[in-house]
């Protein structure tokens, strides 16, 4: 089935065109046409499988419908998402599909000036995309009202769970109608997940997409074993082996991702961070000069593994192995998109081999081991730049030769 046999608008059918759609994924096929027929939709579907247009396809074809009769309500579609990047991504979804409709679509996250997202809000908006905390910031100064809303989206319902927003889900649910329609969407499904999504939705269409691989065929993984220590000496090499290519590179913590910056500028290798620490017009900056290529290496936590679609990225390097194992598939999606080759490499440590089994233990699959020998290892810390490297040689150096040649003891003048 093609979309131009969807019962949409036209205008609508053009912009898929023109953004390069033909024919829906499998949850665009599965989630369209209960969402068009006004159902609520409970969906599990993996990062990548094109849910956003899912969801986005049917409501501005149902929003665009009710203003071509005349009806004027404000707000009426809203979708609430975890993180400003997804909200950024999404917001742009929406706006490319909703072309020549007269649906106006509006972003509103936290970190940045209010005072524009207020504008648009004044000047009228049919469709937000909003973070909880800036949501609720202008609900509560009275320059956002929802209580005409007609559809109500949570987008990766467990991510939100993860960093706790489940008293501001159920916040909302005072702010806005009773009857509505409700789509949950989910990357993962368990007992709380489950509460919350029957807590919200009505007889709802069931959907889930479970793809015997979690993660895409043109991805190829592999496996290095590296101390803790050791670690930003391999990056190095890697970089710098790879020269043209585009590097995304994920780990644990915040002050992790600047300490890992702060080891690349150290060999002359410039790279940004982004995480939660930064100011959003930062992170916005960021994740464009990446996308456009303009930066080649990027060290993220794990707030950019979701719904983030950062094009050409050639290498994902999991410096940290991350502690939740569905966080692997999140961080690996990012590369190897569409027909995409890409290249997804592990830094495993002693005390990460655990991990590494969990994540296998997912994936019901071993990641092929990328042998390092030990002249090949020794050599890679030996001919980094980093100075604290050569510190660290230069003592070792010194202890081998103690050890070789022994000082002789003075002999005891008689």
């Amino acid at each position: 089935m093609k979309f131009e046999q969807y019962s949409i608008s036209p205008e609508i059918k053009v912009n898929l065109l023109n953004e390069g759609f033909r024919r829906p994924t499998d949850i665009q096929y599965k989630a369209i046409p209960p969402i068009l027929k006004g159902e609520d939709v409970l969906a599990i579907a993996q990062t990548g499988t094109g849910k956003t247009a899912a969801f986005a396809i049917p409501v501005i074809h149902h929003i665009q419908s009710l203003k071509n009769i005349g009806r004027k309500s404000g707000v009426s579609g809203l979708v609430m998402v975890p993180t400003h990047e997804l909200a950024q991504q999404i917001t742009s979804v929406f706006l490319a599909l909703s072309k020549n409709t007269g649906v106006k679509t509006t972003g509103i996250i936290g970190g940045e000036n209010q005072a524009p997202q207020i504008e648009a809000l004044k000047k009228g908006t049919d469709i937000l995309v909003a973070t909880p905390g800036r949501l609720f910031d202008l609900a509560s100064q009275g320059y956002l009202k929802m209580d005409k809303l007609k559809v109500l989206i949570l987008d990766e319902a467990d991510h939100m769970l993860d960093l706790g927003f489940i008293k501001d889900i159920k916040d909302l649910m005072h702010l806005i109608p009773k009857k509505r329609q409700t789509l949950f969407f989910s990357a993962t499904i368990n007992s709380k997940i489950k509460k919350l999504a029957y807590s919200l939705v009505r007889k709802p269409i069931r959907i889930q997409i479970s793809p015997k691989n979690p993660v895409a065929k043109n991805i190829e993984h592999s496996v290095a074993f590296i101390q803790m220590d050791d670690k930003r000496a391999f990056l190095e090499r890697l970089i710098n082996e790879n020269p043209e290519s585009k590097i995304l590179v994920f780990v644990r913590t915040k002050v992790r991702a600047e300490r890992v910056k702060k080891a690349m500028e150290r060999v002359e290798i410039k790279g940004f961070t982004i995480h939660s620490d930064k100011e959003q017009k930062e992170r916005t900056k960021t994740m464009s000069l990446f996308k456009s290529g303009e930066v080649k290496l990027l060290i993220a936590t794990d707030i950019s593994a979701r719904g983030i679609d950062i094009p050409n990225v050639d290498f994902v390097v999991n410096y940290d192995l991350p502690e939740v194992p569905e966080n692997y598939v999140h961080r690996v999606g990012r590369t190897g998109r569409g027909t995409q080759k890409g290249r997804a490499v592990s830094f495993c440590s002693s005390e990460e081999k655990e991990i590494l089994l969990e994540i296998e233990s997912f994936l019901d699959k071993e990641i092929s081991v990328l042998e390092i020998d030990k002249n090949d290892y020794r050599e890679t810390l030996d001919f980094t730049k980093d100075t604290d490297y050569n510190w660290k040689k230069l003592i070792k150096d010194i202890e081998k030769e103690e050890k070789a040649f022994p000082a002789k003891k003075k002999r005891k003048k008689k």
